[in-house]
């Protein structure tokens, strides 16, 4: 979207913060039933910041795909399963909700180190004749990002496929 300025400025903060506050809620709300929601909104957002970014093919399959076939699978999955068993034993806070919360502040430390000082200029892009040329691939990360996003970019979706598959046929065995 051509936007100007501070429009465009807003919608990311306010993208953003709904982005932090539904994660939150996925991580935070005790009722799967309102974190499986809470996620929903946050591949909501996650489409709508493709909007912004003038990618409206991704957005869309972000909204069919993930809004659309798997959180609602997830919905339904959580919807199935008996809700009235996770509050027997309802305990506030646990050893393993301690081990969790200091495991995911020092992984949040070490990103908010490490991401200022990363070089995001790395990988210089160049369009000649339709093809992408890789100029300073340094590792094999980012020559794997490559090859995913062009050469492999059907095996990769049809195993995304066959993964979602699996999952309703493990869905459908839990049920029986």
């Amino acid at each position: 979207m051509n936007l100007p300025g501070p429009i465009h400025d807003f919608l990311l903060v306010f993208l953003g913060s709904g982005l932090i506050l539904g994660g939150l809620g996925v991580v935070l709300l005790p009722n799967p039933i309102y974190s499986a929601f809470s996620l929903g909104f946050v591949l909501v957002c996650i489409s709508l910041f493709y909007i912004l970014l003038n990618s409206y093919f991704v957005a869309a399959a972000q909204l069919l795909i993930y809004v659309g076939a798997i959180n609602v699978l997830i919905i339904f999955a959580v919807m199935f399963m008996n809700g009235s068993e996770y509050y027997k034993d309802f305990h506030l806070w646990t050893i393993g909700d301690g081990v969790t919360s200091v495991v995911c502040t020092g992984l949040f430390i070490s990103l908010i180190t490490t991401i200022p000082d990363m070089s995001w200029y790395g990988i210089i892009w160049t369009t000649k004749s339709n093809q992408i040329l890789e100029q300073d691939l340094i590792t094999n990360s980012q020559q794997i990002g490559v090859h995913l996003s062009t050469d492999f970019f059907l095996p990769f979706e049809l195993v995304s496929i066959i993964l979602l598959v699996a999952l309703i046929g493990a869905i459908a065995v839990a049920r029986q």
